[in-house]
């Protein structure tokens, strides 16, 4: 699958992707990408943002790849069951434990637990093993769950702009291989 092929909904997680992370850059660059914009970014309620994210899936006139960063991951999860279009796969950036009690803030805690079904596209999980928001062996296991790919991104804390990943070349090119063996 090209891009061009594909409605690419970009889905931040909690206080929203800034100009310098990776999400940002390359909805800037993708013709077809667009951000599920959230009313309130600081204080996330889980219908508010799932119900937001049903909205952008269906409204959709191409297949839809999903782009989500940690609470985006949590957003599209809880989405995807109630999505009327094709969604084509979904590329799931660390992934928080929004079960964990020690998660601050603590209402990010009302986004879990993460269904468990296998999902029914091809999807990838990409992890740090130093991530604050969520271990690497949790995101193992909900891999695992959904029948999603695991990539290990090494020590990359939480794969956006303050841990040093805004342009983020290796994430471009590993969505890039993703993207390449998608079905329209």
């Amino acid at each position: 699958m090209k891009a061009s092929e594909a409605d690419i909904l970009i889905v931040p997680g909690y206080t929203n992707s800034g100009p310098d992370h990776w999400q940002t850059r390359w909805q800037n660059k993708l013709a077809t990408a667009r951000r599920v914009e959230q009313a309130e970014w600081s204080k996330p309620v889980r219908e508010d943002w799932v119900k937001r994210m049903i909205e952008d899936i269906n409204a959709a006139t191409r297949p839809v790849v999903i782009v989500a960063h940690s609470l985006g991951v949590a957003t599209a999860i809880h989405a995807l069951p109630h999505a009327q279009k094709k969604i084509a796969g979904a590329f799931l950036v660390a992934p928080p434990e929004v079960t964990n009690p020690k998660i601050r803030p603590r209402h990010l805690m009302t986004f879990g637990p993460y269904p468990r079904d296998p999902l029914p596209f091809p999807s990838m999980v990409i992890a740090s093993r130093n991530d604050p928001f969520g271990s690497y062996d949790h995101a193992g296991d909900i891999a695992n769950a959904w029948g999603a790919l695991l990539v290990d991104a090494g020590e990359s804390g939480h794969i956006n702009a303050e841990s040093g990943h805004g342009p983020w070349p290796e994430g471009t090119m590993v969505f890039a291989q993703f993207l390449s063996r998608l079905r329209p």
